[in-house]
Formats: C-alpha cells, structure tokens, sequence
C-alpha cells in the first residue's frame, strides 16, 4: 500500500465554494490540496512557489484570466499536470473548447461527491472523465463518417475495445498483446485519424457506427 499523496491545486474565484472543495478533497485518502488560487494569474505566481501538482480542478469564468487562457498556459508550461474544469457551464461551445484544449476531466458544479471523487480517480490513473452530456456534445458536433481512411482488423478491433471502460492494459490482455503494442496502435490512430485523446477515437468509433452510446 502507498502512502503517497496526489497533489491538487484549486482555482476558483469563489472562494467558499473552494473551500467546500478543499474540505472534500481532504477527506480523501490518496489526495491533498497543495494550494488555493482565485484565477490563472494566481496559479501562475503560486506555480513560482512550488513543484507543479498532480491535478488542477479549474472553474472558466474567472476574472482577470479565466479558465481558458488558464489551461493553454498550464499546457505549455506544466504538460504533465492534469486539468479537470469544474464549472456551472454545460453549453456546447464552452464544453467543446476545453474538451480541444486537452482537458482531462469536465465536471458540473452540482454534481455529487460520489462523481467528483470518480473523476479524480480516473483522471489520477490516466484516463479521461467526460460525463454524457460532454459525450453527446462530442458526438453531435461530428456529423459525416470518415470515408477515406482505411482500418485494419486489429485497429477497428482495438478501437472498438477502447470505447469500453477497460483500460489500455486490459486492453492488451484481451487482444493477447503487450501493453507497449496497445501504445503503438493507439499513437498510429492518433495520427491516421488526427485525434489526440482516447475520447477522440471514441468519437470516431461512434461516427463510424464501430460502437454505440
């Protein structure tokens, strides 16, 4: 058993909705919140301070910088940290434009503890956490299948598998494969299809009727 800690920063201009957040986080076993911020310009000095953390849970509307221009510096600047918006917007184009920023999680902020928690947790292992109502944006802003590009059996059984909630080491065993292939045909689909996140190729498996919400 670990007893590591994940490392959490919160930005939130309101600040006690954050602390609510903050007391929850805190309950958790494998996670602590490292600091507080009320906007990116916050984040930003606070980043000065001290090593980069695990997740950042980020709201959108912000004064002085917001959640947008927030996450494309924290991509260029801490690519490793995880971002995970926590916000009151589920409009499609708010939701689409985090989701192309590379966001790794999107949540409402009336959703349950039960889900927060989920998403840390998915989020920690890797994964992505988009709730249904970011899936059907995602989906509905693709229209037309992809006629041109031509897939291999191992590709469309890959992407079929990957769809599921398995993970890409469960993946591999039931292809009988090693990890390191998984990585493989998912880097070739990344550039076949021009997509950069798994939920990328969910998408196209969906649009292409290889699977079914």
């Amino acid at each position: 058993m670990t007893n590591q800690k994940f490392q959490i920063a919160l930005v939130d201009d309101h600040k006690l909705f954050r602390s609510g957040i903050a007391s929850l986080i805190n309950q958790l076993d494998n996670y602590t919140v490292l600091f507080e911020a009320s906007n990116g310009n916050e984040l930003i000095t606070r980043f000065s301070n001290v090593n980069p953390p695990h997740i950042v849970v980020l709201d959108i509307n912000m004064p002085e910088m917001d959640g947008f221009l927030t996450t494309q510096w924290l991509k260029k600047n801490a690519p490793d940290t995880r971002i995970i918006i926590l916000s009151m917007y589920q409009d499609a184009e708010k939701v689409l434009s985090m989701v192309k920023l590379g966001v790794h999680g999107y949540l409402l902020k009336d959703s349950e503890p039960e889900e927060f928690e989920k998403a840390l947790r998915e989020v920690t292992n890797g994964e992505l956490y988009y709730p249904s109502f970011v899936t059907r944006h995602l989906v509905e802003s693709y229209s037309k299948p992809d006629i041109n590009v031509k897939l291999n059996t191992r590709e469309v059984e890959f992407l079929k598998l990957v769809g599921t909630e398995m993970t890409y080491k469960e993946i591999a065993d039931k292809m009988n494969i090693s990890v390191r292939t998984v990585d493989g045909y998912r880097d070739q689909l990344f550039e076949k299809l021009q997509v950069k996140s798994r939920v990328g190729l969910v998408i196209y498996a969906i649009k292409n009727n290889l699977m079914q919400l």
